[in-house]
């Protein structure tokens, strides 16, 4: 068996996505990583592969509970969470919350997401930071009116959130003690739905928990928790990404301008060009041999997806390094495949397509107050993004 490279190979920069993906591609599809943490794990990089590993139910998550999964993080996931599931328990907890998640329910919700957005705007004053005083505040405002989170207290879990995603920005116990603090403020949330039903999400979840006996006071947590970090944090990172990709592309930016119409289809695009991974996905391990990109996976092993490898494939895209925004190849996974394939992706693009179509045309002329490569990103994170990003307009 091959040494295992060092993942991420390179350190993630901005958004470009490592040149080493391409040769394994070519060469070696299948190749053997050691990240961070955890035992080494074998890497999918070709299309195809990735979503074999991330959709064939011969690999499994939760599996990965009693291993020491290969991660970017110094944790791993809490007790119940529902990503180390696998069907029927996965699918369990999945119906709990995926009416709320659907494209016809996300819909009636487009309204108030802009009625946000033009909100977030009109308080804009040039320059401004992006980042601050738009993409954070759309998608935190949304997921906490729909789960009933207070949103005077988005500073708080802004911080747990990225204590939670955090590779090496905290210490250990940093992150032990902020997700703790997540944990116990969500507790308390769910405590006061116990005192009081409210028409919210997370009193549903409460009421599936007590009433209905559908899932363990710990997968209660865990889904509340969740929902509060990934139904804010992907959008948050990926509005300032979108936006800074088409900045620096002035045609593409040119072309959605004339074309609003093109908006729908630029996200879908910019989910696959942009890599918002800064390190290895969630492991899956072989129930059985399997064979992936012409290796044997042996039962037992795990592998990892890599996604932005997979949206780069020039055997599925034509010029995939180039952002093409009337693309009409295959489907992206920058939203995942299989059974994980991300919940909340209707409510993210929803809100990547009312923050573009806002932004467009609201902030006519809206460009970069500081030259490309001065603008600061996020370091120590799971996921990349801009820490801030300086904009004016016209």
């Amino acid at each position: 068996m091959t040494a295992a490279r060092a993942f991420p190979f390179s350190a993630p920069e901005r958004l470009t996505v490592d040149p080493l993906f391409a040769e394994l591609r070519r060469d070696q599809p299948l190749c053997r990583v050691q990240l961070a943490y955890g035992e080494p794990a074998w890497m999918a990089t070709r299309y195809d592969d990735v979503k074999l590993v991330l959709g064939d139910p011969r690999f499994s998550r939760a599996a990965a509970v009693d291993r020491d999964e290969p991660r970017s993080r110094t944790h791993k996931g809490a007790p119940g969470n529902i990503l180390s599931y696998d069907p029927p328990e996965h699918s369990r907890l999945r119906r709990l919350v995926t009416k709320a998640f659907t494209v016809r329910r996300v819909e009636q919700l487009r309204a108030r997401a802009e009625e946000i957005a033009g909100g977030l705007v009109d308080n804009l004053t040039a320059p401004a930071d992006l980042v601050e005083d738009f993409a954070l505040p759309l998608p935190i405002t949304v997921i906490c009116e729909m789960l009933g989170v207070p949103y005077e207290d988005r500073v708080d879990f802004r911080t747990w959130s990225d204590a939670f995603l955090s590779t090496t920005r905290f210490t250990p116990s940093e992150v032990a003690y902020n997700v703790g603090q997540l944990r116990e403020y969500m507790a308390g949330l769910i405590a006061q739905r116990r005192e009081a039903s409210r028409d919210d999400l997370l009193s549903g979840l409460v009421a599936a928990r007590d009433d209905e006996d559908r899932l363990s006071e710990d997968e209660l947590l865990a889904m509340a928790e969740g929902l509060l970090v990934a139904g804010h944090e992907t959008t948050a990172s990926q509005i300032p990404n979108f936006v800074y990709t088409l900045l620096t592309h002035p045609q593409q930016l040119a072309e959605l301008r004339t074309d609003l119409g093109l908006v729908p289809q630029a996200v879908e695009e910019l989910m696959r060009y942009v890599p918002l991974g800064a390190g290895g996905g969630s492991a899956r391990y072989a129930l059985e041999d399997v064979e992936v990109g012409g290796v044997v996976v042996n039962a037992g092993e795990p592998v990892i997806a890599a996604i932005a490898s997979a949206n780069r494939d020039e055997a599925v895209y034509t010029d995939p390094d180039r952002l093409d925004l009337h693309r009409k190849e295959a489907s992206h996974v920058g939203f995942g495949h299989g059974p994980h394939h991300c919940l909340g992706a209707p409510l993210a693009r929803m809100e990547l397509q009312v923050a573009l179509r806002t932004l467009l045309t609201r902030l006519p002329g809206l460009r970069l107050a500081v030259p490309a490569e001065e603008v600061v990103w996020r370091v120590g994170s799971a996921t990349r993004s801009p820490a801030q990003l300086p904009v004016v307009w016209d």
